[in-house]
């Protein structure tokens, strides 16, 4: 009798052993699954260079429509360019995890206009920068004066030495470009036309871009020399 009651003893711990082990597996295999992360949404920082690369595909975009609508003996080559940049530009956006293809338009309406600065001594007493429109007359307006009001800046995506394109300015044009968010500015040269009032090229909005992002919200243009 006592030798059976010790053979059931043990057979009894082996099976209380084999169900606490199954347990804490069980219970390791749920506690797994209930500590496993969800996504993570994308942060402020990424939201804004997935804005940026929308806006400048948009802007290329709108330009290589306009040439379309509106041919002439350089079109073809000034499409081709812009379809690089397209592609270029969409590769970024699938790098950085954005949305490829997906494009926004650099409306001068939706932003708004950043406040007029003080002109230099009054040099343009009759002309005061905060009166010239935006997207009207800016090729006219007077060395010094603030133009594109309201507008943000992107890249061109094109390469080469520092440089600007524009749908207002003819090319020889020389603006300044200050970003308002970290005070860095940059004078450049309009060299070719684009879809909007002021597009920086690769170098150019190197120069004044704070890191990681692909929109200057707060830009103020002026025209020199």
């Amino acid at each position: 009798m006592s030798r059976r009651r010790t053979l059931g003893t043990k057979k009894k711990i082996a099976l209380l052993v084999s169900a606490a082990t199954v347990a804490g597996g069980g219970a390791f295999v749920m506690a797994s699954t209930s500590n496993a992360s969800p996504p993570t949404p994308k942060s402020a920082s990424e939201s804004t260079v997935c804005l940026g690369l929308a806006t400048a595909l948009g802007n290329n975009q709108k330009f290589i429509a306009d040439q379309r609508a509106n041919p002439d003996a350089q079109s073809e080559a000034r499409i081709a360019n812009r379809e690089a940049v397209v592609a270029e530009i969409e590769r970024k956006q699938e790098a950085s995890g954005c949305a490829v293809g997906e494009s926004a338009q650099d409306s001068q309406t939706a932003q708004p206009a950043q406040p007029a600065q003080p002109p230099a001594a009054s040099a343009q007493p009759s002309q005061p920068a905060a009166s010239a429109p935006a997207g009207d007359g800016g090729g006219a307006a007077a060395s010094g004066q603030q133009v594109c009001n309201g507008s943000t800046v992107t890249l061109s995506g094109e390469g080469g030495a520092p440089a600007a394109s524009s749908n207002q300015f003819p090319a020889g044009t020389k603006l300044k470009v200050t970003n308002l968010d970290n005070n860095k500015s940059t004078t450049v040269e309009v060299t070719s036309v684009s879809g909007s009032c002021a597009l920086l090229n690769n170098a150019a909005f190197e120069q004044v871009r704070e890191p990681g992002k692909f929109l200057i919200r707060r830009a103020l243009i002026e025209k020199v020399g």
